[in-house]
């Protein structure tokens, strides 16, 4: 009785984490943290699902069907105005991985895109981010041609059915690019008057977030990313061996140049940017109102 009470209070608090997508290299310090049992040393057995459907993941957590889920700052902003009880909790990625490509010489600045056209897959948002670099270089965002490619970023591209596409990741898209030999042209939406902010963050359900067991996943979390930049090619190794599927050039070189961004204190709010986003998105018309800041985002350290 004792050896099974014992046992059974020694079992590791179960904790379910859904991700944005399919398990990729964004994913990398999770799946470092886990490699390298720091889930297991903070007494969480972490159950990672990627999701069926890359909109059910936020709603799972609010739901209550999951733990925690990982999205994007942007999306944060717009379920703290649907008023779902989400709030961030930590970073993943903390800068944007959004960016403007362009394959034409021509092409260098959003000043360039004038007349242009440029393929979009996501409305509103892109369009708000576009619109805004191209008033930070001085031209009408009207004389730039829209069109909606479908997720077909680099396809849409490469075909020449457009000039330029928004959307496309630096750490994906662009290295596809570079990979098919083109010289693509990359324009941080970030260097271009857009608000800086976190690509991927993890969001709990504003009544858990109080709850042990999310502070001790960050604490693990750090440790992944902590290794991940110490042993990054490594990391890859391991990760390419427990997932032999994703062994290609494109997720190798997507790995390492995505190193770099992870957030190395997920924990970690920079209240100033959260706050700055917030009335982008409130100028552009893209949120109702704004939102105090504590209603959907915590530093928990």
């Amino acid at each position: 009785m004792t050896a099974l009470f014992s046992g059974h209070a020694l079992a590791n608090e179960p904790l379910t984490l859904v991700l944005d997508w399919y398990i990729n290299p964004d994913h990398a310090p999770i799946m470092v943290a886990e490699q390298i049992g720091a889930f297991k040393a903070q007494g969480l057995d972490v159950r990672i699902v990627p999701p069926s459907d890359p909109a059910l993941p936020p709603r799972m957590v609010a739901a209550r069907q999951a733990d925690l889920a990982i999205t994007y700052q942007p999306q944060v902003h717009f379920f703290a105005d649907e008023g779902l009880p989400l709030v961030r909790v930590g970073t993943l990625i903390n800068s944007p991985l959004n960016t403007v490509i362009a394959l034409d010489k021509q092409i260098k600045t959003p000043a360039d895109l004038q007349g242009k056209k440029v393929g979009y897959s996501v409305s509103g948002i892109e369009q708000a981010t576009l619109a805004t670099m191209a008033q930070h270089a001085g031209i009408d965002p009207a004389s730039i041609k829209l069109v909606n490619v479908n997720f077909q970023l680099t396809s849409a591209l490469l075909a020449g059915q457009v000039d330029a596409v928004i959307g496309g990741y630096r750490n994906i898209e662009a290295q596809e690019l570079k990979l098919q030999g083109k010289t693509p042209v990359v324009m941080n939406v970030e260097d271009y008057g857009v608000p800086a902010y976190d690509e991927l963050v993890i969001v709990a359900h504003r009544d858990a977030i109080h709850e042990a067991k999310i502070r001790k996943f960050l604490t693990a979390l750090q440790a992944g990313v902590g290794y991940l930049r110490a042993h990054p090619q490594k990391s890859w190794e391991a990760f390419a061996a427990a997932h032999p599927e994703l062994r290609t050039e494109l997720n190798h070189q997507a790995w390492l140049q995505t190193v770099p961004l992870f957030a190395t204190d997920p924990a970690a709010l920079d209240k100033a940017r959260y706050e700055t986003y917030e009335q982008f998105l409130y100028n552009n018309k893209l949120v109702k109102k704004v939102t105090p800041l504590t209603n959907y985002a915590v530093e928990l350290h």
